[in-house]
């Protein structure tokens, strides 16, 4: 159990990646508050509490969670639901988010209202909570923040609102990296490729062969799109960079999917990692064992090198030397 003892938060936890997010965390023995207001794909609001689903499969398997239906749009409720863990399990060791939602149109048919909502949620949703979360962290001298972006970050036709939010929260991610690394805080993004509901329409799938049909997709990239691409793929490598062996991994773009994990230098794959047994499934301690010398290769780590307490004490006011 690699995160044995920790507590974490997964915003969009009830569905997709982020309930099996939550679900592995739990797994590997962190206590979660799982957080999604069970909304529909572009944010309506709906009856559904996905939340208490995966919570109750946690604790059927002997795990500790919780469930908050809260926006992480809204500021004060972002703030609570960091809160709600820090109450619960005494402190925050692991801010993972997931949460978002999707308003497809061209650019001029996009009312401002769809460009606000995706923002929200996405931009300003991971600000709420990373702005939250670090203040405990900073006290606490540690912290792993994963903040979730997208390929979309490099431009995506009918979803201008989506990649400028992924690709803020990019730079969200590093310049949080850079401000708060000598308080042994780590915060790093992934964009993922997986099958949710997100991306498991019919708009997409017929996109998809248009592609291909066009010739913008290999028939090997095509034919992968078809095949199994569960949100449980993604998982591994959120709780690797969870963990306390990942403490010098800092101000990273991962992308993650299926039997392949990648770094990304400014939207440009970099270095990559594959496995093609065991049905592409990476475990935890794999990544902890072969991302320092295959990912990271090349690449100089950003080091936690001075605790809070040294930092404070570093700053501190000298005292007059006396005769």
């Amino acid at each position: 159990m690699h995160l044995k003892g920790k507590a974490a938060v997964v915003t969009g936890a009830g569905r997709g990646i982020g309930r099996a997010i939550a679900l592995l965390l739990a797994k590997e023995g962190a206590s979660v508050i799982v957080v999604d207001p069970g909304v529909g794909r572009g944010g309506e609001k709906t009856e559904e509490r996905p939340a208490d689903d995966v919570v109750a499969e946690i604790v059927k398997a002997g795990g500790k969670a919780q469930a908050n239906y809260d926006s992480v749009a809204e500021y004060l409720k972002a703030g609570l639901m960091i809160k709600q863990c820090v109450d619960a399990y005494g402190k925050i060791d692991i801010l993972v988010n997931v949460a978002g939602n999707l308003r497809e149109r061209m650019i001029w048919n996009m009312s401002e209202d769809d460009f606000d909502s995706v923002i929200a949620v996405h931009l300003k949703g991971n600000w709420n909570t990373c702005h939250h979360a670090v203040k405990y962290m900073r006290q606490a001298g540690h912290g792993r923040i994963i903040n979730f972006s997208s390929d979309a970050f490099k431009g995506s036709v009918g979803q201008c609102n989506y990649s400028a939010a992924k690709a803020g929260i990019i730079g969200l991610t590093r310049s949080i990296s850079k401000e708060t690394y000598k308080n042994g805080i780590t915060a790093n993004a992934i964009c993922p490729s997986a099958d949710t509901r997100m991306t498991l329409t019919p708009e997409v799938k017929e996109n998809r062969r248009r592609k291909f049909e066009a010739g913008l997709l290999t028939k090997e990239q095509y034919e992968l799109t078809l095949q199994n691409r569960g949100p449980e793929y993604i998982a591994p490598m959120v709780a690797y960079l969870a963990t306390d062996q990942a403490d010098t991994i800092n101000g990273q773009v991962f992308h993650v999917e299926r039997g392949r994990i990648n770094t990304e230098i400014f939207g440009d794959d970099f270095k990559f990692l594959h496995k093609w047994d065991n049905e592409g499934m990476f475990t935890v301690s794999e990544l902890i064992e072969s991302v320092p010398g295959s990912l990271m290769t090349g690449i100089v780590p950003v080091v936690p090198q001075v605790k809070m307490a040294d930092a404070v004490s570093s700053t501190a006011p000298k005292k007059e030397k006396t005769a």
